[in-house]
C-alpha cells in the first residue's frame, strides 16, 4: 500500500513539473509586443496578448488569445479585436523580436561589413544606423515605429554600435589612427618583425 501511494505521489509530482514546464514554455512564446495590421484602419499597430491566459488555455487546446494592450487604446478599446485572427494564424510571425531576427538574418553591418549570423538578445543586441548617421539601440525605438525604422535604417553590429556610441558621447577620449594599416606595420606593432 505504501509503495502504491509513493508511486502515485511521484507520478503526481512529475505531472505537475511537466505541466509547469509546458505552461512556462507557452507563456514565453505568447509574451511580447506584436506588430499587426488593424482590420479597421489598415494601419500597422502594436498589440500585446494576455500571455498567462494564452498559456493556460494552451495546456488543453490551442491557445485562446485576448488583447491586453493596443496602440489604438484607450480610444478604440471596445473594438471587436478582429486582429487576433492574424496572431492565431501566425503566432510567431507577428512577434516584434521574430521580425527583427528575420530582418538581421544574413544582413551585413553598415559600418564594418561583418555578416550577422545569430542575434544575442540578452547580451549583445545589435543596433541601427539611421539615414542621418545617428546610432540607435532597439530600446530607443518605439514598437509603433518598427515598420518605418526597418525601411529607413541600416543594421549595425553590437561592436560598431558600442564604438560609435562611445565616440559620440566622449569624442575627446577617442584617437583615430590616420595611417592605413599595412601588413609590415602590423608585424612591427606586434613585435614579429624589427
Amino acid at each position: 500500500m505504501i509503495a502504491l501511494l509513493l508511486i502515485l505521489g511521484i507520478a503526481l509530482v512529475l505531472s505537475l513539473f511537466f505541466t509547469a514546464f509546458l505552461f512556462a514554455r507557452a507563456y514565453v512564446e505568447a509574451r511580447g509586443p506584436r506588430a499587426i495590421v488593424c482590420p479597421e484602419t489598415t494601419t500597422p499597430e502594436i498589440v500585446e496578448v494576455d500571455a498567462r491566459s494564452a498559456a493556460w488555455t494552451s495546456l488543453a487546446e490551442d491557445p485562446a488569445y485576448r488583447l491586453v494592450s493596443c496602440s489604438r487604446w484607450p480610444e478604440r478599446q471596445e473594438c471587436g479585436q478582429e486582429c487576433l485572427a492574424q496572431i492565431e494564424s501566425a503566432p510567431d510571425g507577428c512577434l516584434v523580436r521574430e521580425r527583427l531576427v528575420k530582418w538581421y538574418e544574413g544582413a551585413i553591418c553598415a559600418l564594418c561589413g561583418k555578416r550577422f549570423e545569430g542575434i544575442q538578445w540578452f547580451s549583445n543586441k545589435p543596433g541601427l544606423l539611421g539615414p542621418d548617421r545617428e546610432i540607435r539601440g532597439w530600446g530607443e525605438v518605439p514598437a509603433a515605429e518598427l515598420a518605418e525604422v526597418l525601411g529607413t535604417h541600416f543594421p549595425l553590429c553590437w561592436d560598431c554600435q558600442t564604438a560609435e556610441t562611445f565616440r559620440a558621447r566622449f569624442p575627446d577620449l577617442v584617437i583615430d589612427d590616420p595611417r592605413p594599416a599595412s601588413p609590415r606595420s602590423r608585424k612591427t606593432r606586434t613585435g614579429s618583425a624589427a
